[in-house]
């Protein structure tokens, strides 16, 4: 399984337009077949930072979720209202059955 955090700090005077396309991006993101988990977050403490929590079957889930429609369109829509280049983190992880 790999888990990404993905770090996304937005103008202020932009946040209802981001989170209209955050809350487009995620149902169809949770229902791809390679997804496990896929929800975001805003930091209490910071206004107008999130974070998105993703969890993803393998890399080859990632790729496939980068190529679609849905993934494409919110990356283009956020480009010109976030207010610093997304910080990303992948981490592996292994499940204990």
């Amino acid at each position: 399984m790999i888990i990404i955090h993905a770090n996304i700090k937005v103008s202020s005077r932009y946040r209802d337009t981001f989170l209209e396309a955050a809350r487009l991006v995620t149902k169809p993101s949770q229902a791809e077949s390679g997804n496990i988990s896929y929800h975001y977050y805003e930091d209490p403490e910071e206004a107008n930072t999130f974070i998105f929590v993703e969890k993803w079957k393998d890399e080859q889930a990632i790729q496939q979720h980068q190529e679609t429609s849905h993934f494409k369109k919110f990356v283009k829509e956020i480009e010109t209202i976030i207010s610093e280049p997304i910080h990303e983190e992948l981490f592996e992880a292994s499940v204990k059955k």
